[in-house]
């Protein structure tokens, strides 16, 4: 029971920080209708800019700040310089240009930083793993990024239900050309989702950096699996995203956890171990042809 529960905290840290990338890419994706596969690469300048700061400064939270800020300038600088034109061009050459600046990214950031991964010294109090059930050791920073992620949620669920430019955002998802003719500055509009987008993925780039290496092309690593979320969940949905990020999270863990021992039974550990993280390896999608037979448009497709 310990290890299950374990396990399901684990598949709710790696759901959360797909639907910080996912909530970003189905905005973007669904209201501007950009296929934009360089959203990776700004998860991978908010973990190198975060982890360099906090290195440089010996202070943890300072990096923090400096990522969600290299993240959304980052960003920023994309749409206006890149995105603008590509609005009104083909999905293949969103593809190819966005496709280009993923090369671009990485190969500055090993001119910057070089090839070898890097890594952040976490502060004692975070680091210190503490007891949640009996026989239950958790690090309270994989906690710290759960309860992060969930109000990064309920933040985004008031902004886009509750706001006027929530509003916007909705009807932008729905009829572009309607909003524009209202005389809203669609231009603006754009460009503070792309930001948005980039800050999310900035913070989830940085609050993985205890777990992940930091490295040359973890961007594009986690860039599928973010695809597959705003798939199922439903392109320019943040409900869809959440759902779909928590669920996919979840399911790939427990099936690279527990899908190996249940083969050991069965078959040799070495062979277990082979096709069992196969099976994990497709799980996510598996998942998303059976949701997609089911929901073509996603579980939670936006109206229009």
């Amino acid at each position: 029971m310990t290890l299950i529960f374990e396990q399901l905290l684990n598949g709710l840290l790696y759901g959360v920080m797909l639907f910080l990338m996912a909530a970003g890419l189905t905005l973007i994706f669904g209201i501007m209708g950009v296929i934009n596969l360089a959203h990776g690469s700004l998860y991978m300048v908010g973990a190198f800019i975060g982890t360099w700061v906090a290195s440089a400064t010996g202070n943890f939270w300072l990096g923090l700040p400096a990522a969600l800020l290299a993240a959304t300038a980052t960003g920023v600088a994309v749409e206006l310089g890149v995105m603008r034109r590509l609005y009104n061009r083909s999905h293949l050459d969103q593809v190819l240009a966005t496709f280009a600046l993923i090369l671009i990214f990485n190969e500055t950031t090993v001119l910057l930083f070089g090839r070898q991964p890097i890594f952040i010294q976490l502060p004692e109090a975070l680091a210190q793993p503490i007891e949640l059930l009996p026989g239950l050791l958790y690090p309270p920073f994989r906690l710290l990024i759960i309860l992060a992620g969930l109000l990064v949620a309920l933040g985004l669920y008031l902004l886009i239900n509750r706001t006027r430019i929530g509003m916007l955002v909705r009807a932008g998802s729905t009829n572009r050309d309607m909003v524009r003719a209202l005389g809203v500055n669609i231009n603006l509009l754009y460009t503070a989702i792309f930001g948005l987008g980039s800050l999310l993925a900035g913070l989830a780039g940085f609050m993985m950096t205890p777990v992940v290496a930091v490295q040359v092309g973890m961007g594009e690593q986690i860039l599928l699996a973010t695809f597959v979320v705003v798939v199922i969940g439903g392109v320019g949905s943040v409900k869809g995203a959440f759902v779909a990020g928590i669920a996919l999270g979840v399911l790939d863990t427990s099936l690279r956890a527990f899908v190996p021992g249940m083969l050991w039974q069965v078959m040799a550990a070495a062979d277990a171990d082979a096709l069992g993280g196969g099976i994990a390896a497709m799980g996510i999608y598996l998942l998303m042809a059976l949701v997609l037979l089911a929901r073509p448009r996603g579980l939670f497709p936006m109206k229009g």
